[in-house]
C-alpha cells in the first residue's frame, strides 16, 4: 500500500495527503501528520537542515518542503551511513479545510513543525440541546 493510500483512509487524512515523489532527491524526510479540533500538525524529521537551507511553500492547495542537509565531516572514515544527506523535497496536497493564510513553520533541534490551522468552517460544532 504506497504512502498516498494509507493516508486517505478516513475523510478527515483527506486534509493533508502526501502526493506524488519528485525525482532527484538524495533522500526524503519522515513525517508525522497529527490532527487536533483546530488544526493539523506536520512533524518532519531533519537533522542537520538549517532554517536558511529550507524553503516552505504553499501554492495551489499545495505545501512543499524543499532544502539542504550537509553531509557531516569527522575527518574520518564512515563505516555505516544512514543519515540522509543532500537534497529533499516533499509535496503534500491540502484539503480545503486547512487555511492558507495562517500556516506557520518553526524548525528546532532537527525537526520541523508545521502548524496548519483549520478553516472555522472545518472545525467540530457542538450542538446543544435543549429539554421540552
Amino acid at each position: 500500500m504506497s504512502e498516498k493510500q494509507s493516508l486517505e483512509t478516513t475523510p478527515q487524512s483527506r486534509a493533508l495527503v502526501p502526493v506524488r515523489p519528485v525525482p532527484r532527491p538524495v533522500f526524503t524526510p519522515r513525517v508525522d501528520i497529527l490532527e487536533n479540533a483546530d488544526e493539523f500538525v506536520l512533524l518532519a524529521d531533519l537533522p542537520g537542515v538549517r532554517p536558511e537551507g529550507m524553503d516552505v511553500r504553499f501554492e495551489k492547495g499545495e505545501l512543499t518542503l524543499v532544502g539542504n542537509c550537509a553531509p557531516r565531516s569527522f575527518g574520518t572514515r564512515a563505516l555505516a551511513e544512514e543519515y540522509g544527506v543532500g537534497d529533499f523535497h516533499r509535496v503534500f496536497s491540502l484539503g480545503d479545510d486547512i487555511d492558507g493564510d495562517r500556516i506557520t513553520a518553526q524548525l528546532a533541534q532537527g525537526v520541523l513543525t508545521l502548524r496548519l490551522p483549520k478553516r472555522e468552517a472545518a472545525k467540530p460544532k457542538r450542538i446543544p440541546v435543549q429539554g421540552a
